[in-house]
């Protein structure tokens, strides 16, 4: 079953400042590969730390996607795109 893939304000005005061709591999991962697993934790890494512990982090070459995974309705909200330099700040 597919999982919803959900942008916040924030992740669309990253992405909005990203060149065009990263955007598109980005969003390319997110609806060609994250959707379609049964689990989308399996190919992400839990972020470290007290306030960061349900939160999930994808790789796309040096990008990272920040993400809050909600089973109850099949959903992965991305809350912030980036590069790995500055997506943590």
């Amino acid at each position: 079953m597919a999982w919803q893939i959900e942008l916040s304000e924030g992740a669309v005005k990253n992405l909005k400042q990203l060149d065009h061709q990263h955007a598109r591999r980005i969003l390319s991962f997110l609806h060609g590969r994250v959707a379609q697993l049964d689990d989308p934790r399996s190919i992400g890494e839990a972020l470290k730390g007290s306030k960061l512990g349900e939160l999930w982090k994808y790789r796309v070459g040096d990008f990272r996607i920040i993400a809050d995974i909600e089973d109850g309705v099949m959903r992965v909200l991305v809350l912030k795109v980036g590069n790995r330099r500055e997506v943590y700040r």
